[in-house]
């Protein structure tokens, strides 16, 4: 039988505020979103002044990461480097600004960052998952 790490709730909620720590560092007004290793939801924060879409975008991203157990950055760049069907994949968004959380080499969740320019968006994300 395989065992698994799961994130608690307040692992998510040092992942949130490390996140925002950044971004307000900054003054970047950013949507965070966290989700687990199924890239189901477990908390959203959109900072204010980010704009509402923001909110949509960081979650999509997060779930990318988490489902395709790698940065969304790397969608982005196959997507830039030719491969255009990427455009078309389900559950998946090409956008710079999702980040696998992992433990012990396994990827048990992902945060996504949307509201600024797309490594700055990772930046905030990176941040988040340090404080773990």
């Amino acid at each position: 039988m395989h065992h698994k790490t799961v994130l608690s709730q307040s692992e998510v909620i040092r992942i949130i505020c490390a996140a925002r720590a950044e971004a307000q560092l900054n003054g970047w007004a950013v949507a965070i979103a966290v989700v687990d290793d199924g890239g189901h939801p477990l908390a959203l924060e959109r900072l204010d002044g980010c704009a509402p879409i923001s909110a949509y975008i960081a979650t999509e991203k997060a779930r990318t990461s988490a489902l395709g157990r790698r940065e969304s950055k790397g969608y982005e760049d196959m997507v830039n480097g030719g491969r255009s069907a990427f455009l078309s994949a389900p559950l998946l968004t090409s956008l710079e600004g999702g980040v696998p959380i992992q433990v012990d080499g396994q990827v048990v969740g992902a945060v996504g960052v949307s509201g600024v320019k797309a490594e700055q968006d990772a930046q905030v994300a990176k941040a988040g998952i340090v404080a773990l």
